[in-house]
């Protein structure tokens, strides 16, 4: 019995039909490949992590510091040259950018020390004006404010598995031209009236007292006639984690102030002595440790000092 005419003209039309398709998909790579419409989003799927990442600097402004370093005698490198610090040689293993994280890296080691001092650091200094060399500094009547953002990045431990500690920020004392003279001392220096450290991932902070209250206006001068303060440690543990430390100067007050949250304040008689001497900001890693392994690697975010 032979098939009817429009039976056979049905099977024709769907095997061309069939036929078409698989040839389009074949074009195509198969189904799966056909591209479908997408949104800007998802353009560039094909750029790796890696590529999207970019580069982040610290916020430093480095006009108005100088930068002690642990070797030479110890070396110190100065506006202009700090501000090539990314292509400068001498700088480069001690003073360095962490671009992913957008912070400037302060790493140091047992070696060379300032004439008073044992330890050795990579620390800047403040500069009000960067070329007399330091000798324009700040008293507590004029007031200073200095705010940073760090972390401790890494830091060697003793004998006994204890971290060393480090200074991470200091108003240091100085003495005038006349002060000096007057005293019969061979440089302008005085003692640090605060030292901020890292210690054991907290912050402890440190100032001076005035031994004898009685002191004459030329003994109040010489360093030996101040001491350290029992000191006080902040409760909030920072361990290696990003954290803000704040520090404000007026008239016979200091307050030092951490993570915007705990808060401690010097107003007494002997920040009130303290008022005779200039004063410089101090901020980077001043390792307090002989140890021959000992190390440390402090990194600052942001950095900004007023007055």
């Amino acid at each position: 019995m032979s098939t009817p005419n429009h039976i056979k003209m049905l099977f024709l039309g769907t095997f061309l039909v069939l036929i078409a398709g698989l040839n389009f998909s074949c074009m195509n790579g198969g189904s799966d490949d056909v591209p479908v419409a997408v949104g800007n989003e998802d353009v560039d799927d094909d750029v790796t992590e890696e590529e999207e990442i970019t580069s982040k600097l610290p916020e430093i402004n480095l006009n108005n510091w100088k930068v002690t370093l642990p070797i030479g005698k110890p070396d110190e490198v100065k506006p202009p040259e700090i501000l090539d610090y990314a292509t400068n040689e001498t700088l480069k293993p001690f003073f360095y950018n962490d671009s992913i994280n957008g912070a400037l890296v302060f790493y140091t080691y047992p070696g060379a020390s300032t004439a008073n001092s044992s330890y050795s650091r990579t620390e800047l200094r403040e500069l009000i004006n960067p070329n007399d060399g330091g000798k324009t500094n700040w008293t507590f009547a004029q007031g200073g404010h200095m705010k940073g953002t760090l972390s401790m990045d890494e830091i060697s431990k003793d004998n006994n598995g204890n971290y060393h500690r480090t200074i991470i920020m200091q108003i240091h004392g100085r003495l005038t031209d006349g002060q000096r003279d007057l005293i019969g001392q061979k440089d302008n220096n005085a003692p640090p009236m605060l030292k901020i450290y890292w210690t054991g991932g907290k912050v402890r902070v440190k100032t001076k007292v005035l031994k004898d209250l009685n002191a004459s206006g030329t003994d109040i001068l010489k360093t030996d006639s101040w001491g350290d303060d029992a000191g006080h440690t902040f409760s909030e543990y920072v361990g290696f984690e990003k954290f803000t430390l704040e520090v404000k100067v007026e008239s016979g007050r200091m307050e030092v102030i951490l993570n915007g949250n705990e808060s401690v304040v010097y107003n007494d008689i002997h920040i009130q002595k303290w008022s005779v001497f200039e004063n410089y900001f101090k901020a980077g890693n001043y390792l307090v440790s002989l140890d021959a392994n000992a190390f440390s690697r402090v990194k600052y975010y942001d950095l900004e000092i007023s007055h």
